[in-house]
């Protein structure tokens, strides 16, 4: 049979993850990946899930292995409430809607909002698995300019000014690829720009718990209630195998989420949301969480230092507060796309920055590296070997 010719027209926009590809090399035996946003194996509360499991079955019985509503399990919501409400976000649990990690949201909020040839503004650059999720939707792209504290509220308010932009989507704390968080003054400017031009957001938040230095900042869902879809995930502080996203919507959005979700996957584990819930409810979250972050805290550090020492002058790279990544921006013309080349053969992965653009042209000279998934030895290790392989490719191209 002729099966090219059966598939849906949409699955022209449909690509396989670059990500999702260079992991799959990056998993080979003796391969330092610093590629993927992969938490550390050790972050996860192994000592306690036998615990948490029988405290589930315990309390929840039948019901933890039962269809549930497609909302999500309640005393998830009702745990999430106070959770959230730490953030400054502010839900009750009817407005909490539970979905299969935070990815299943952004595909949701693209099959509900975007038709073929709308506009949905990103930042430049933004995180691929979002256009990912979007792209079969048929979107246009708006890019907003970005510095080294991220969006630029000035570039946001022309993009909305310019033309009719169906979606806005943002990484505002510990950005990936670049690990920036927007600062309070230009939150405080986006959630004015958002109410001026009557525009939504999407606000993704997977990471702001992972903050190691400085002082945290509000998201802007608190800022312009009406104007964001708030999205997060317990992928970073619970597992991300158990994948659980949380959403909170103004309240027409969140129907129609949840009437699409149905026609996908029902609704998201309830085994897995009744673990969830517990972790919270009981206390586990919020002991593991400084355990989390004792584990990172260091692994950043030493790829500051390794940066420092490794890389050229010329080259400039993100110290962030927290999250999972630090972005590299080599000089104009430096091709990291052929220095990854180079390091796989040493047994080192990143990820070229060119795939988080959506117009990627010029972009060659950036990459994102990850630094949870490896100790600060084997960072500092692998830092070296990027080095080398720098020197190497710069004496090359000359």
């Amino acid at each position: 049979m002729d099966y090219e010719s059966l598939l849906a027209h949409r699955t022209h926009t449909m690509q396989a993850s670059a990500i999702r590809e260079i992991l799959k090399v990056a998993s080979s035996p003796g391969m330092v990946s610093l590629a993927g946003g992969l938490p550390a194996a050790e972050s996860f509360p192994l000592e306690i899930m036998e615990e948490l499991t029988g405290a589930v079955l315990a309390k929840y019985g039948a019901q933890a292995l039962q269809y549930d509503a497609s909302e999500g399990f309640l005393p998830l919501r009702e745990a999430l409430v106070p959770h959230l409400a730490a953030r400054g976000v502010k839900a009750t649990a009817e407005g909490i809607t539970i979905f299969s990690g935070s990815q299943g949201i952004l595909d949701g909020i693209g099959k509900i909002l975007i038709s073929p040839g709308d506009v949905v503004a990103v930042e430049a650059p933004t995180y691929l698995g979002a256009i990912q999720a979007f792209n079969p939707y048929e979107p246009r792209y708006a890019e907003i300019e970005t510095d080294g504290d991220g969006l630029i509220p000035e570039s946001l308010d022309r993009v909305l000014a310019d033309q009719r932009v169906k979606l806005v989507y943002l990484v505002p704390t510990f950005q990936n690829p670049t690990g920036r968080t927007l600062p309070l003054d230009r939150r405080h400017a986006v959630a004015e720009i958002l109410r001026t031009h009557n525009a939504l957001l999407l606000e993704d938040d997977p990471y702001s718990d992972l903050r190691y230095t400085g002082t945290p900042v509000p998201p802007i869902k608190s800022l312009a209630p009406e104007n964001v879809v708030y999205s997060s995930t317990l992928s970073k502080t619970f597992a991300p195998g158990l994948r659980v996203g949380l959403c909170v919507a103004p309240a027409p959005i969140q129907r129609w989420m949840i009437t699409a979700r149905q026609g996908v996957d029902l609704h998201t584990s309830t085994f897995t949301q009744a673990l969830a819930a517990e972790y919270i409810a009981a206390g586990y979250l919020e002991r593991q969480l400084p355990r989390i972050l004792d584990i990172y805290r260091p692994r950043q550090q030493a790829m500051f230092d390794a940066l420092a020492v490794h890389l050229p002058e010329d080259f400039a790279y993100t110290r962030p507060e927290g999250g999972m990544f630090i972005w590299v921006e080599g000089p104009p013309g430096f091709d990291a796309e052929a220095l990854q080349r180079r390091i796989l053969e040493r047994g080192v992965a990143f990820v070229p920055g060119k795939y988080f653009y959506v117009n990627p042209e010029g972009k060659q000279n950036t990459f994102r590296m990850n630094f949870t998934a490896a100790d600060p030895a084997t960072i500092e290790r692998a830092i070296a070997i990027v080095g080398d392989a720098i020197a190497e490719e710069l004496a090359a191209s000359r």
